[in-house]
């Protein structure tokens, strides 16, 4: 038996429901997990609301990383032993005491990465790797826009893209938000509240546009991030916090300078193993170095799920948001 947080039908936060649940016993490929942190990300918001559809049905328990300590593992599992400090990412399933995960899903933990940090940044980490170093390769010249520059993501990204050499402009909603973005590697921010960013952009970059767009903004943001780009720039929208777009028009990438568009998902970047640890390990090695740091501003107990979602959705949070156990 363990708590967990279930959902039995799409809503509010208030869906979310602190529960009693029955945990098997880690079968072939598993092993049991005793969370010690878990990461609140906005996906989680998106399944519950059922702008994403579960991929384990109804009900299910959300949550994509966590972090704590192997307690058991199935036959022939050679990923991870029992005492092993790990974090993962995926599959769902992470707002719980204790889990099943499958063991090639794990990574063990460096001694000088805190099980807070690593639930914190499993999932934004990753994608900020995968962003910077494969959608777009950024090296030193570029100059990149990144939207919510603040966020979970955009903290982790304004410092990485800074490590490789690269301008970075970051959209943020306040004076406040502004200055958190500067003081994590943005050269020059843009407030949407009060500025046209389109606008901004072109007069910091002084009308060439930047290489790179990195959107998780979504419908406010569009088409707005196009105009923003160089000739055959790139634009790459990673999610979609004001809702889905709905009018793209595969036409206008031409007539605003043959652009690239792309909509990555981490998921599709880690499905293999050897990925999978190449970006943990490459994630690992930036934060040990001390060039990027993790940012863990709110913390909710499990119970308060709910809390942790509507402060996300109120857009009332920066870095990152953790649950403890």
């Amino acid at each position: 038996m363990t708590k967990a947080i279930v959902v039995r039908e799409t809503g509010g936060p208030e869906v979310l429901k602190y529960e009693t649940i029955e945990l098997a016993d880690p079968r072939h490929g598993e092993a049991l997990v005793r969370h010690t942190a878990i990461g609140v990300n906005f996906i989680d918001v998106y399944f519950r609301t059922g702008l994403y559809p579960s991929p384990t049905g109804m009900p299910f328990i959300p949550g994509n990383e966590g972090a704590g300590v192997v307690e058991a593992v199935g036959p022939d599992v050679t990923e991870v032993k029992v005492g092993d400090r790990v974090a993962y990412v995926g599959p769902i399933g992470s707002y719980a005491e204790s889990r099943i995960v499958p063991a090639d899903r794990l990574v063990v933990l460096p001694d000088d990465i805190a099980d807070k940090t690593a639930a914190a940044m499993m999932v934004k980490g990753i994608t900020a790797q995968f962003l910077l170093c494969r959608t777009f390769k950024v090296i030193e010249g570029h100059t990149i826009l990144f939207h919510a520059a603040s966020g979970g993501v955009g903290l982790i990204a304004c410092q990485w893209a800074k490590a490789l050499g690269a301008t970075i402009i970051g959209t943020v909603g306040s004076a406040e938000k502004a200055e958190l973005a500067k003081a994590h590697g943005a050269h020059h921010t843009i407030n949407y509240r009060t500025e046209d960013f389109v606008e901004r952009v072109q007069e910091i970059t002084g009308g060439k546009g930047v290489d790179v767009v990195y959107d998780s903004v979504g419908q406010d943001t569009y088409p707005g991030s196009l105009d923003c780009l160089k000739p055959l720039g790139m634009w790459v929208s990673f999610g979609q916090s004001s809702g889905p777009i709905t009018n793209f028009n595969l036409a206008d990438l031409a007539l605003k300078g043959s652009l690239f568009a792309t909509r990555p998902t981490i998921f599709n970047y880690i499905a293999e193993r050897d990925d999978l640890e190449q970006s943990a390990n490459d994630l690992f090695n930036i934060v040990s170095s001390g060039r990027v740091a993790i940012p863990v501003h709110q913390e909710f107990a499990l119970e308060d799920a709910g809390a942790a979602h509507e402060a996300l959705e109120g857009r009332r949070t920066t870095g990152a948001s953790i649950l403890t156990v």
